[in-house]
C-alpha cells in the first residue's frame, strides 16, 4: 500500500525538554489515521513537523513522496484545520476564503462550492467574529479543503463542540475520505477515533506505544474474553467465550429468551490505560 506520509525515527526537543522520541510511522494513501493521546503528548508537534512548520532534531519525513524539506512543492496539496485557526475576525466568510484563493491561485468560484459543502451557503457576507462556534469550525473546514487537498490535517477538530456539530464535522471528514483524501487526525476522544479511523497510533511519553486497526487493538487486549447476555426477563449473565457457552447461548435463542448479546473487549480508553496506566484526558 502506497504511503501518503512516512515518518522515520523522528525526535524533537524544545530547549532541554524532549517532546517526541524516535517516532516511526506510515500513513497510507486514502485512509483516516488517528493519533490518539492526552493533551501534551506531542500530537500537535508531530503535525507541525510533517507540515514543515518546525524542523526535527533527528530522523526523516516524506510527504506525498517528497522530503518535507521540499514542502513548497507539496503545500498546494495539503490542507489543515488546526487549533490556531487563522480566521480573520473582521472579514466576512467569503473574504476569508478569497485570501486563500489568491494565495493558491484557485478560481473564486470554488468559494461558493466549499461554503455550500460545509453548510454555510447564505453566510458569504457574515462577518467571522459573529459566527457561532460550530459555524466557525465549518468555515475553518472550508478553508482547509479549498484547494481540494490530497492530504488533510485535523488537530482536535471537534474539541468543545456539541454532539450535533461533532456529527456534522465527522460527516465532512468522511466525505473527504470518499473523495480520495488522506486524513491525519489528532484527538483524545476515543469514541471519535474508533468511529472514524482506519488505523490509529497511541502516543505516550514521547513514543508511539501501539499502532493498528481500532477494533483489532481492542480485541488484542481482550484479556477477559467473555460474552455478556441480557435476557428478556432483565437478567444479565456473563459467560466465557467457549464452545460450551455457544451451546448455552444457542439453546437460549431457540427459546426466544435473549434480548441482546455483547462481547466484552475493551474500548480504546481501556486499552490506553492498560498500556500507560493513565487515561486519555
Amino acid at each position: 500500500m502506497e504511503n501518503a506520509v512516512s515518518i522515520m525515527g523522528i525526535s524533537k526537543s524544545f530547549q532541554k525538554k524532549q517532546v517526541l522520541k524516535e517516532i516511526s510511522l506510515d500513513i497510507h494513501k486514502g485512509e483516516i489515521f488517528g493519533l490518539l493521546g492526552p493533551s501534551g503528548a506531542g500530537k500537535t508537534t508531530l503535525i507541525k513537523l510533517i507540515t514543515g512548520q518546525i524542523k526535527a532534531d533527528r530522523g526523516e519525513i516524506r510527504v506525498l513522496g517528497l522530503p518535507v524539506s521540499e514542502r513548497t512543492k507539496i503545500y498546494s496539496q495539503m490542507g489543515a484545520m488546526l487549533d490556531d485557526s487563522g480566521i480573520y475576525e473582521r472579514l466576512s466568510c467569503y473574504d476569508n476564503l478569497k485570501l486563500f484563493t489568491d494565495i493558491y491561485g484557485i478560481n473564486k468560484s470554488r468559494i461558493g462550492e466549499v461554503l455550500k459543502q460545509v453548510g454555510l451557503s447564505g453566510e458569504e457576507r457574515t462577518i467571522s467574529a459573529s459566527l457561532s462556534k460550530g459555524m466557525r469550525q465549518r468555515l475553518i473546514f472550508a478553508r482547509a479543503i479549498l484547494q481540494e487537498p490530497k492530504l488533510l490535517f485535523m488537530d482536535e477538530p471537534t474539541s468543545a463542540l456539541d454532539p450535533a456539530m461533532t456529527a456534522e464535522i465527522h460527516g465532512l471528514i468522511e466525505e473527504q475520505k470518499e473523495k480520495g483524501a488522506t486524513i491525519f487526525l489528532t484527538t483524545h476522544n476515543m469514541e471519535e477515533a474508533a468511529k472514524l479511523c482506519d488505523y490509529i497510533g497511541l502516543i505516550h511519553q514521547r513514543k508511539i506505544v501501539e499502532y493498528g486497526v481500532p477494533d483489532a487493538l481492542c480485541r488484542k487486549y481482550n484479556e477477559l474474553n467473555q460474552i455478556q447476555i441480557l435476557f428478556k426477563n432483565g437478567e444479565t449473565v456473563t459467560l466465557p467465550n467457549s464452545p460450551e457457552s455457544a451451546e448455552t447461548i444457542s439453546a437460549s435463542f431457540r427459546k426466544n429468551e435473549v434480548e441482546s448479546i455483547h462481547s466484552t473487549e475493551p474500548d480504546l480508553e481501556t486499552v490506553f490505560m492498560k498500556l500507560t496506566g493513565r487515561s486519555l484526558i
